[in-house]
């Protein structure tokens, strides 16, 4: 374990104490007594292929998510012993498996608001916060009072809280970050302090002070409310993704929106939550159409019934005055009489 020991100082808590248990139920019961360069390809593919096979929670075939990171532990530490002592690395041209996109279920703001006003008003503050910042359920529940800056509008996420303990390190680099205050925010934390609980350093807090239980919150409080407002059951974590579709629906910059998420670029928003927002990227063509028309506009037709639905989609703003200014005065000029004196 001379790798684990050396990679510990860098890892967060709970990634320490998922690798344990990796190590401890899935990779030393069957490598722990193979030397390590005698490990082939065919020992790696055998190995996920049993895995594939067990159970994972609620009886249930284990996810390839859950079995690419067992992999990826494995990975390294076969990689590691292999530039240190010199063999070819069995890892060798073994891919992940393919996962599945996040499952992404946001609110709309008619549901945000139904759960903002029917919610137990000790909890209104709490999912307001949470539908409002985007932040993750550890960043939330870890928040202190010291972090939230009332003065500059900024909420500071420098902590998590996760299984009953705090962590002075966010998730990522990217998620140690500033989040500004929405009105609804600053308001919901106004009224939150003035009803703090004296003895506790945390914004939310339970009865004896400590941060609100995420388990505790979802089966007695969440579940229930969305079962009484008959809404589809979806977990809290999905005020994360309301978050960021009700902003990008109401067009904020990309760039802007990610680093209030907490994401390194712009590249998850558009993979993962661009279905949700129509006009978020455009597939009809009619952008690049305009832009044409624009330039060479079309032919005006000399009446306005003449218009086709088709060509009014098509039309900028520009061809559209046009074609307006067309139909009127051929409303205002008389017909022309042929030859025959019929008009």
């Amino acid at each position: 374990m001379t790798w684990r020991a050396e990679m510990a100082p860098q890892w967060r808590r709970l990634h320490r104490q998922g690798v344990d248990d990796i190590f401890k139920k899935h990779l030393l019961p069957t490598f722990g007594e193979r030397t390590l360069s005698e490990i082939t390809k065919a020992d790696v593919l055998t190995f996920r292929a049993g895995l594939a096979q067990r159970k994972g929670r609620g009886g249930m075939p284990m996810s390839p998510s859950r079995i690419n990171k067992i992999m990826c532990i494995l990975r390294q530490h076969l990689n590691e012993a292999a530039d240190r002592f010199g063999f070819t690395p069995a890892f060798r041209g073994i891919k992940p498996l393919k996962m599945r996109r996040p499952e992404v279920q946001p609110f709309s703001m008619e549901e945000v608001e139904r759960i903002r006003t029917a919610i137990r008003a000790d909890f209104r503050a709490y999912v307001t916060v949470r539908f409002f910042t985007g932040m993750r359920t550890g960043e939330i529940n870890g928040l202190k009072w010291k972090y939230v800056d009332l003065e500059h509008g900024l909420i500071l996420v420098r902590e998590t809280f996760t299984d009953g303990e705090a962590e002075e390190n966010a998730k990522t680099e990217q998620s140690i970050r500033d989040i500004p205050m929405l009105p609804m925010v600053r308001e919901a934390l106004e009224e939150q302090k003035k009803v703090r609980h004296q003895d506790s350093e945390y914004v939310f807090a339970n009865a004896n002070g400590a941060p609100i239980d995420a388990h505790n919150f979802a089966n007695r409080v969440w579940y229930p409310l969305l079962r009484y407002l008959e809404l589809e059951k979806r977990r809290p974590y999905q005020t994360r993704h309301t978050t960021a579709t009700l902003m990008l629906a109401s067009g904020e910059n990309p760039e802007w929106i990610a680093k209030l998420m907490g994401h390194a670029n712009t590249q998850m928003l558009f993979t993962v939550y661009s279905r949700f927002v129509p006009n978020l990227t455009r597939e009809d063509g009619r952008a690049i159409t305009g832009f044409i028309n624009s330039r060479n506009p079309p032919p005006v037709p000399a009446s306005h019934s003449e218009l086709t639905q088709k060509q009014i989609e098509t039309m900028d703003a520009d061809a559209l005055r046009q074609a307006l200014k067309a139909a009127l005065l051929a409303q205002k000029t008389p017909p022309k009489e042929n030859s025959h004196g019929i008009a």
